[in-house]
């Protein structure tokens, strides 16, 4: 009976969910319909909106697409290379495989999403070419699925947002909140921890049962995975020659970049952020490349994967646009949705409402900031009138971001471009997921509450 419903969800996934940009262009047009009747703004309006939100995440798309190609041109190098190959040669099983790739991408999600993201798919890869018989969509899915705690954990932007000094509380919260929440009220709580606990648990255990059985199991070649060694010069002459291939420039320069970490995360109580993770991986392969020229060509071979972020962010960020934007009418699309979720909720069910509100939201902007803007002035206010614990709110706000994300194509494309795969190869599994991690959820913040 499970393994029926997986194959439907599979099918109905293959059938009905078109590539990753066409999904941001539908999301698009239905933003545009809905924002026209409901919050009263002409279609000069709208697309005034759009068009001003369209180039508003160039710094993130950047940092994504960097996340991206420093990420896989790391994992290239021959160190990483040996080090994946020799924890994937572990599981004997391919319903081990799925639970192990599930399991490392879901805590390194918790640690630090971007790098969650990357090794989870990297290590997946490394399986398929050791491990026959395993399912090659279901153990990219599995190392996506880990995504799910990501805003509940280290590095999720709103609960990162409340604790900091620098947010502006008083005034984005409408006087709901003065001061910032340390991370013991959001992120290190016992309840969130709990529910992160059960919940991958739950995913390690859902993603090895749907691994597929007989001829429904869908295999990849391994030498399909397998990618030319980057060369290397020989014997370098000339000048030029002698510094492309200089190990003591790879290692000043990449010192350069570890101090400035250092500095930044144990004397400036910096945060290990997108940025930070970034520079570790950027300076990592540098150092483990060898010599500047190995890594130029490794860099190189990288990024083609990065052109779907690249032109899908733009998009995004114009659909972030029209639900952010207040027309003469003094109304936004968010600012909608969030009322609806506050008009029909009470102190008890008014975190899981929030949630669900979220999770409406991610569709349209998959960003954590995005849904701080639209959310906090709304959200906290009303926490505040009803009584609600504010870090409860925002762990809230937190789940519902990243709930979503487990059928929101967007955030998949890093993982997608190193796999080589697309959305709808393991989004029907993802659906499974869905259903699964959102009644943990659900029932967490009902007992939280």
């Amino acid at each position: 009976m499970f393994q029926r419903i997986i194959r439907a969800c599979v099918k109905l996934v293959q059938k009905w969910l078109p590539e990753p940009f066409i999904f941001a262009v539908i999301l698009t047009l239905v933003a545009i319909v809905i924002a026209i009747p409901v919050c009263h703004q002409t279609p000069v309006e709208v697309v005034e909106h759009w068009g001003n939100g369209v180039w508003s995440l160039l710094t993130f798309a950047m940092q994504m697409a960097l996340v991206l190609v420093s990420g896989s041109a790391l994992a290239a190098a021959p160190a990483i290379k040996r080090g994946i190959s020799a924890l994937a040669a572990k599981p004997k099983t391919p319903a081990g495989a799925i639970a192990l790739v599930t399991g490392i991408s879901a805590i390194a999600c918790w640690l630090n999403w971007g790098f969650g993201l990357i090794v989870g798919v990297i290590f997946a890869k490394e399986i398929a070419k050791k491990l026959k018989g395993v399912d090659y969509r279901l153990l990219i899915a599995s190392a996506y699925s880990g995504f799910v705690v990501w805003h509940a954990g280290l590095s999720g932007s709103i609960p990162l947002t409340l604790a900091s000094k620098e947010s502006n509380l008083e005034k984005v919260t409408n006087g709901a909140l003065i001061d910032p929440l340390p991370i013991t009220q959001t992120i290190l709580d016992p309840h969130n921890l709990i529910m992160v606990v059960v919940v991958i648990v739950a995913i390690v255990i859902v993603n090895a049962l749907m691994h597929p059985k007989g001829d429904n199991v869908v295999c990849i070649e391994p030498f399909l995975l397998y990618e030319e060694d980057t060369k290397t010069v020989e014997k370098a002459t000339t000048p030029a020659e002698k510094m492309e291939n200089s190990r003591v420039l790879s290692w000043i320069i990449a010192l350069l970049g570890f101090a400035y970490l250092i500095i930044h995360l144990f004397f400036r109580d910096g945060a290990f952020d997108l940025g930070a993770v970034i520079m570790l991986f950027l300076f990592l392969g540098i150092v483990l490349h060898g010599t500047p020229l190995a890594y130029v060509r490794a860099f190189g071979k990288s990024v083609s994967g990065a052109a779907g972020i690249i032109l899908q962010f733009p998009f995004y960020a114009g659909i972030m646009g029209i639900i952010t934007g207040v027309g003469a009418s003094g109304i936004c699309l968010g600012e909608v949705i969030s009322n609806g979720c506050v008009a029909i909720s009470t102190p008890k069910t008014y975190p899981l409402f929030t949630f669900l509100c979220a999770a409406i939201l991610n569709m349209f902007v998959p960003s954590g900031g995005g849904h701080w803007a639209i959310q906090a002035p709304i959200m906290f206010t009303a926490a505040a009138t009803l009584g609600v614990d504010p870090g409860l709110t925002g762990m809230a706000i937190s789940w519902g971001d990243a709930w979503t994300n487990l059928i929101q194509p967007f955030w998949a494309l890093p993982a997608l471009a190193i796999a080589k795969l697309d959305a709808k190869d393991i989004m029907g599994f993802c659906i499974i997921d869905l259903f699964v991690t959102g009644l943990i959820i659900c029932g967490g913040l009902l007992i939280w509450a």
